[in-house]
């Protein structure tokens, strides 16, 4: 390259060089300026805000602020309600269970042909559950549940009754009805009756129970007579009786009828015969040699059995509306005619039919907690003319037992119940008093 054309290249560096100097630090000011001006919203001042409007802004906030607390106490409340509910439903669940274990259910498991049932009064069953359940109350004769198939239920009791009469008896004739020609005997009777029994159930299929009962019986009566003579004096004359021995040795079958769904009932149907294994009326020995002979007869030595067999078919019914049990039932009472054909007491006795029965019972059991219940219930037994030798005696009454029971059911534990019940009678032939405590035990 020659010399003269890198001359002319420096001459034109060094001409160009201060323009385009010049020109960088022109755009290098501008933009330096650019950077000093300050941003539109720091260039204004901000404007002060309306007065009315924060007034209003803040007015809103209060509201706001009322309605989120009014808003949190109606939570709070429903919150409340919901845990009310909660409980009330939790209890429910805890009474229907209990129901469907005295039903012998699983929870949450429809009634279905393996149900055992209730029937009218006394030991709970049963498919096992883990604790047993709880009764409602011993009331009448007949269990309460039907013992599960293959269980075996012993049921030991001790039964007291009390009884007390007064009986009026003229021998002679009345001339006014102020004045009474002969003999007027005014007694007073307390009979007292302890019955100690061992019942054993079984449970042959889920749907056929069988039971046998063993009693031991002890009575004892005092007997308080006073006889007006012609001449208008009295004497008292006491005469006390007493017996024991083996009762009437019984047996029962008990069988569920139908497979109830949902709120259905059930029904049970019975069959009972009450031997007469126990010593009758016409074994027993009376006083001899006694005033008493003139206007009745009096037994030196009490029975322990009716003298009779008697065979009860029954039919019962049960509801469960939780979280009570309501159950009732009616059954017939045909008492076996016999042939005695003895002296009794200084009368010849031939053929006697007792006449029969029909009993009827009603009532309801409450489930107090998982461990208790309670039951009411009313039983009434119409008992028919007795006859001697086909033929019904003039004097012969028909018999009216009414009785008010109230029962009592305490879980001890898994396998065994105390059931206590206590009956007051509403008739003159029916006992008083009467107490019976149950204990049965699951094996």
């Amino acid at each position: 390259m020659s010399s003269a054309f890198i001359d002319t290249v420096k001459s034109c560096r060094m001409w160009a060089a201060p323009r385009v100097l010049a020109a960088f630090l022109a755009k290098a000011g501008l933009i330096a300026a650019t950077l000093a001006l300050p941003a539109p919203a720091a260039v204004a001042a901000e404007a002060p805000p309306d007065p009315g409007e924060l007034a209003t802004i803040k007015q809103q906030l209060a509201d706001e602020a009322r309605a989120l607390a009014a808003q949190q106490r109606q939570l709070a409340e429903d919150m409340k309600k919901l845990e009310a509910h909660k409980r009330a439903l939790q209890d429910s669940q805890r009474r229907l269970s209990l129901l469907q274990k005295q039903l012998g259910m699983a929870p949450n498991e429809p009634r279905a042909d393996d149900t055992d049932l209730l029937v009218s009064g006394g030991q709970g069953g049963g498919s096992a559950p883990e604790s047993p359940p709880v009764d409602v109350g011993t009331l009448f004769a007949q269990p309460t549940i039907l013992t599960p198939k293959g269980a075996v239920v012993f049921e030991p009791s001790l039964q007291y009754s009390f009884s007390n009469s007064d009986r009026v008896s003229i021998v002679g004739y009345s001339i006014l009805p102020a004045l009474v020609i002969g003999l007027i005997d005014v007694r007073t009777v307390s009979r007292s009756t302890w019955i100690a029994a061992a019942d054993v159930r079984y449970g042959l299929t889920s749907r056929l129970e069988l039971e046998a009962k063993l009693p031991y019986v002890y009575r004892y009566d005092d007997t308080l007579s006073r006889p007006l003579d012609l001449n208008g004096g009295a004497t008292d004359q006491l005469f006390n009786a007493s017996g024991n021995g083996i009762g009437d040795i019984e047996l029962a079958a008990r069988y569920q009828l139908n497979l109830p769904k949902g709120d259905d009932p059930f029904y049970i149907a019975g069959l009972r015969l009450k031997t007469r294994t126990g010593k009758d009326p016409f074994d027993v020995s009376y006083a001899t040699g006694s005033t008493l002979t003139t206007y009745g007869s009096v037994q030196t030595e009490l029975p322990t059995g009716s003298g009779f067999y008697t065979l009860q078919p029954s039919l019962s019914v049960v509801l469960p509306a939780d979280p009570a049990v309501f159950f009732g039932g009616i059954s017939y009472l045909w008492n076996i005619k016999r042939d005695i054909n003895k002296n009794v007491g200084g009368v010849q006795i031939g053929q006697v039919d007792p006449g029969d029965g029909v009993d009827i019972n009603l009532g309801m059991g409450l489930a107090l907690n998982e461990r208790s219940s309670f039951s009411v219930g009313y039983e009434h037994t119409w008992l028919g003319k007795s006859t001697l030798n086909g033929v019904t005696p003039p004097t012969e009454l028909s018999t009216q037992l009414a009785s008010l029971l109230v029962g009592y059911s305490y879980r001890l534990n898994k396998t065994t119940n105390l059931n206590l019940s206590i009956g007051a009678g509403l008739t003159n032939d029916t006992p008083d008093t009467q107490i019976t405590l149950r204990v049965p035990i699951r094996f």
